[in-house]
């Protein structure tokens, strides 16, 4: 009796244990979902608002599903750049979604409810691709907070499908928005495509070398803007990432040590001593 109480009382803190996890991963979901919610209508507002169809952020929403990316596309075009440099901008934002795939790779084939992936190739590749469409910053993030296989799943989708809802939402809110109120300067919209992207850089320039390489890039692009289309000084601005760049060194070896010792010359009493008598 006292075994069973003893197993029955374990059980119950598990699930306290457990109903806490969740309250704690629904409300810091829902935060990010109001952040990223504000930005959606901001998006969509401003995009239409600069005269693109309606119906383009919305598609976007849905197949590319990268808020960066998003902005950073549309900035361009609404700049006056051309559809070239508007996708060349969002893929060069979107190629950190590859290693982030890499890292949640045995969470998107498998439901918040599941107990393990199948790990056969082919298997659930509906449920795999649409993990791959919500693979976001946040999504990781949330993931790679926890190692328990079934606490990263239930946390990645978690955030992944409550993101993809809200950020769809918003932007079509945005887009109904900005369709009736055509000057969204006057509420300051038209600094939010800046704003995030800046938000986005900032917490990366921690370290001396992104500062440098970020520094040489925006110098790079300011001093092409009024030679170059919109949109292109931006994508040169990747060439500051030749400042971090570091030729490989070949380590020294004792060989290398030996020949460099000129012929002529006669070894030092420590030498001999080092190297032992001959």
């Amino acid at each position: 009796m006292a075994g069973a109480a003893g197993t029955a009382g374990t059980a119950g803190a598990a699930g306290t244990a457990g109903d806490a996890d969740r309250r704690v991963l629904r409300r810091d979901v829902a935060l990010v979902c109001l952040a990223d919610g504000i930005v959606g209508v901001s998006f969509g507002a401003t995009a239409v608002a600069g005269h693109l169809h309606w119906w383009v952020p919305i598609v976007m929403s849905l197949l590319v599903f990268a808020g960066g990316s998003q902005i950073a596309a549309v900035g361009v075009v609404l700049a006056g750049g051309g559809a070239f440099a508007a996708v060349a901008a969002g893929a060069v934002l979107n190629t950190r979604l590859f290693p982030y795939g890499l890292a949640v790779a045995d969470v998107t084939s498998a439901s918040p409810g599941a107990s393990g992936s199948s790990g056969v190739p082919g298997k659930r590749w509906w449920l795999r691709l649409f993990g791959a469409q919500v693979v976001t910053d946040e999504s990781v993030a949330f993931a790679l907070r926890h190692t328990d296989p079934a606490r990263r799943r239930a946390a990645f989708w978690t955030c992944g499908v409550s993101l993809f809802i809200v950020w769809n939402a918003a932007v079509l809110l945005g887009v109904l928005a900005g369709s009736a109120v055509r000057n969204t300067a006057a509420f300051g919209l038209d600094a939010t495509f800046p704003a995030v992207l800046l938000a986005l850089a900032l917490p990366t320039l921690s370290d001396r070398r992104t500062r440098t390489a970020a520094l040489s890039g925006a110098t790079v692009a300011v001093a092409l803007t009024p030679v170059l289309p919109a949109g292109l000084p931006v994508l040169a601005a990747l060439g500051g990432l030749a400042t971090i760049w570091r030729p490989r060194r070949r380590p020294a070896r004792a060989s290398d040590a030996e020949t460099s010792r000129s012929p002529g010359r006669r070894p030092a009493p420590a030498e001999l001593s080092a190297g032992g008598d001959r």
